[in-house]
């Protein structure tokens, strides 16, 4: 059976702000902690970033690598850290940063379910309400993600 994408250490709660770089920072060793990525991974969303924001809507950043820098990828991976002082995202303002590490096309699907989720404002308000880590997990989890 595959590991799952998302466990309950891939997920954090800041009461803090941080800028866009340690917010893709944190994202890239979250997912580099777990296995998923190599330490090349935050430069390859660092490319992405500077060719296309990846600032979604919904207070939603998703940052992740390039195609080109699939091989930094080892296994499918989540990380969804909530900043409740905000992230200046490029002059957006974001308070969900899901890092995703998708191998071969299983980004899609993960991001597609990410979409689904963060698309509802009933579903966005839950996950900025609940306190703790686990709540933010178990609300995540429960969408499919």
């Amino acid at each position: 059976m595959a590991r799952e994408v998302l466990s309950i250490g891939q997920v954090r709660i800041h009461s803090g702000s941080a800028t866009r770089e340690e917010a893709m920072k944190e994202a890239a060793d979250i997912l580099e902690a777990v296995g998923s990525v190599t330490s090349a991974y935050f430069d390859a969303m660092q490319q992405r970033e500077q060719t296309v924001s990846t600032y979604m809507g919904m207070e939603l950043a998703i940052p992740h690598g390039t195609n080109e820098t699939k091989e930094a990828i080892l296994e499918s991976a989540l990380s969804v850290v909530r900043y409740d002082g905000g992230v200046d995202w490029g002059g957006e303002p974001v308070v969900f940063v899901v890092g995703i590490a998708g191998k071969g096309d299983e980004h899609l699907e993960i991001l597609s379910k990410i979409a689904i989720l963060f698309s509802d404002d009933d579903e966005v308000a839950k996950l900025k309400a609940v306190a703790t880590a686990e709540e933010l997990f178990a609300l995540v989890s429960e969408a499919g993600v």
